[in-house]
């Protein structure tokens, strides 16, 4: 027996005070109807209509169970509305993950401006920079740098990331620029600690066919993507940084690229989220909105051209 559809047909019959309309009311046949609540009387092994050929009205069991349910249905059925209005209505609580180092240069802008457009949606953003389980964290929408996410969810790239390693004019005017990976050490370097182990992040370099790892000594060591590049741009040393923290500043002439012709790959930036079938409007909407905002966007990334005309000052160490 559906319970739940047998109950809903004996509040309705009980609120028209006819089966008949109770059935018009459902889409269902007055059989159909009939059935049900006798179903739930057996079940329940009590009557709850006396029933005669021009007339239907409560038993005492029965007005009992119809004051008892009769706001529980409600409930339900409000509920049940509201579901239905999600897959219609841009509202509601939006739960998304990112890396701390994506927030502020490249996730933070489309937050607000998607705020602005849908004001009906709770945006609630957690910063980790731990591989978020969008199922075990109840988040909707994750994002992740590097390799794509795994675990059943659906990836979309959304631009490469390159490292780049990078120094002011004014470092540069002052300490030359390094012509090769090992007179690094020769100069004052940052560092990035990553959060989630701990550890200083080692340099990435291309050389060939293949991608080496350097441990590179650093007079400024944070935890903090955007404050390393801060740091660089401020002059304080040199940098690796991430094409999503730097390319904006290679263009403006802030910083500087060196050792181009090392640039390594980093893996892409994806989006990742469940199966868009069972999502609610709020949710398709944030990822169709993310996807037009950053696949692909030059703002965040250099061009190999780009790259291959960078004028890297003739100054040598000192």
């Amino acid at each position: 027996m559906n319970e739940i559809r047998a109950i809903t047909t004996f509040v309705r019959a009980a609120a028209l005070g006819s089966l008949r309309r109770a059935a018009v009311d459902q889409g269902i046949s007055p059989q159909a109807a009939s059935h049900a609540v006798m179903q739930l009387e057996k079940e329940l092994g009590v009557r709850l209509f006396h029933r005669t050929t021009r007339k239907l009205s409560l038993t005492e069991e029965g007005q009992r169970l119809f004051d008892s349910v009769k706001p529980a249905l409600a409930t339900l059925h409000s509920a049940l509305d509201e579901a239905r209005r999600s897959k219609e209505e841009v509202g509601g609580l939006l739960r998304v993950s990112a890396p701390r180092s994506l927030g502020l240069p490249l996730l933070w802008p489309c937050f607000e401006a998607f705020q602005q457009l849908y004001p009906n949606v709770q945006l609630e953003v957690q910063f980790d920079d731990h591989f978020t389980d969008l199922v075990t964290e109840r988040s909707d929408v994750g994002f992740r740098a590097g390799p794509p996410p795994s675990g059943g969810s659906i990836a979309r790239r959304l631009m490469p990331i390159h490292l780049i390693v990078c120094a002011s004019p004014e470092y540069i005017e002052r300490n030359g620029v390094p012509r090769t990976i090992e007179e690094l050490a020769q100069h004052r370097c940052t560092g990035y600690r990553r959060a989630n182990t701990g550890k200083l992040a080692q340099w990435q370099f291309r050389i060939g066919d293949e991608v080496v790892y350097r441990d590179v000594p650093c007079v400024v060591c944070v935890n903090d993507t955007e404050m390393e590049t801060h740091a660089v741009l401020s002059g304080l040393g040199i940098g690796q940084l991430a094409t999503f923290n730097a390319t904006a500043h290679i263009r403006s002439g802030r910083l500087v690229p060196l050792l181009t012709q090392h640039i390594a790959d980093y893996g892409m930036i994806h989006i990742y989220y469940g199966h868009r079938t069972e999502q609610p409007l709020r949710v398709k909407t944030f990822i169709d909105f993310m996807i037009e905002r950053l696949a692909d966007n030059r703002d965040f990334f250099l061009d190999p051209s780009e790259l291959r005309v960078a004028r890297t000052p003739q100054r040598r160490a000192r």
